[in-house]
This record gives structure tokens, sequence and C-alpha cells, in this order.
């Protein structure tokens, strides 16, 4: 049998393309690049807060945002493992006296409750979302933290579960920053 080297090409197009897709991505990586989803919200007034009640609490509205000081708004869901997962480090800022607006985000109100039950309750006040909410934020998820300024200014956004390692590296300068 005679080598064809014509088998071979779609092989090399193949591996060219993923070069050319992987590489780059991985040299970002190893540089430390940012590869955080940007949100056009930034540095920008917090959209309207458009909740119904959750539970007995009064929910978050417009004004809250508006107060002096740091707050953050946390979208969760009882169905959401990565929500689970951060769920302890929510815990963590509310001992520390951080003032976190929680946004129920497409759950079952009663789903929600147990899970503030079983895990605790880092939230001052509590809105579900069906999902009005989440488009006018661009949410991509849940869970979702925004950093909100004493001017209602989005600071930052961090898509996907809070973790010890983005709380040092990106949430807690954000929220220096929003101070």
């Amino acid at each position: 049998m005679a080598f064809k080297p014509l088998y071979f090409v779609p092989v090399a197009i193949f591996a060219a393309l993923i070069g050319a897709v992987i590489l780059p991505k991985l040299s970002d990586q190893a540089a430390g690049k940012d590869d955080s989803l940007p949100s056009v919200l930034l540095g920008k007034e917090a959209p309207a807060v458009t909740v119904t009640a959750f539970g007995a609490g009064p929910a978050p509205t417009d004004a809250d945002l508006r107060q002096p000081g740091l707050k953050l708004v946390n979208f969760w869901a009882s169905w959401c493992q990565p929500c689970r997962a951060e769920h302890p480090l929510l815990e963590r800022l509310k001992a520390e006296g951080v003032t976190i607006y929680g946004i129920n985000y497409k759950d079952k109100p009663e789903a929600g409750q147990k899970f503030l039950e079983e895990m605790g309750n880092p939230f001052a006040k509590i809105g579900a979302d069906e999902g009005r909410m989440a488009l006018d934020w661009g949410l991509y998820g849940v869970p979702e933290t925004f950093v909100i300024d004493g001017e209602g200014k989005i600071v930052m956004r961090l898509a996907g579960p809070i973790t010890e390692a983005n709380l040092l590296s990106q949430l807690r300068p954000a929220m220096d920053q929003a101070r």
C-alpha cells in the first residue's frame, strides 16, 4: 500500500484549528489575564429592583441599593449546587457586617425557604424573581453577585460562585472600592 499524504490533511487542519483556539487561551491563563464575563453595567447605576415578596420579610427596593455604603446583590436558587457551595462565604461576609440582598431566581418559594432553613440566611432582604430582573441585570445564570457602591452603581459583577480564591482576588478589592 502506498503512502498517501492527502489522508493526513484533515488531521493537520484539525490540529491547527485546535492549536489556534486552545493555545492562546492557555497562554492567557498562564499570564493571569482576567477571564471574567463582561458586563455593560459596570460603573452604571444598578437597574431597577423588580422582585416579588419572598417569605415574611421585606423585599429589597431601588432605595436600598442607593443607600450609603457597600452592599452586595446575590442571585441564587435552591436547585443551584454552586449556590450551595458559595453559601458559607456569604454567611462569613454577613458576619463581617456586609449587607447582602438576595434575589431568589426562578425557584419555588417553599424550596428556597427550606434551603435557607438548612444553610442559614445571610440576606438583609430577599425578593423573588421569575426572570425579569435577571434580564435587566444581564444575568448569565446563578449564582451571580454584584458589588454596589453607596451611590447605587455597580462596581463589579462576579458570574459564578464566590470561592476563597475569587473572594480574595476579585470580590474584596471591589468591595474596598465600593466603600
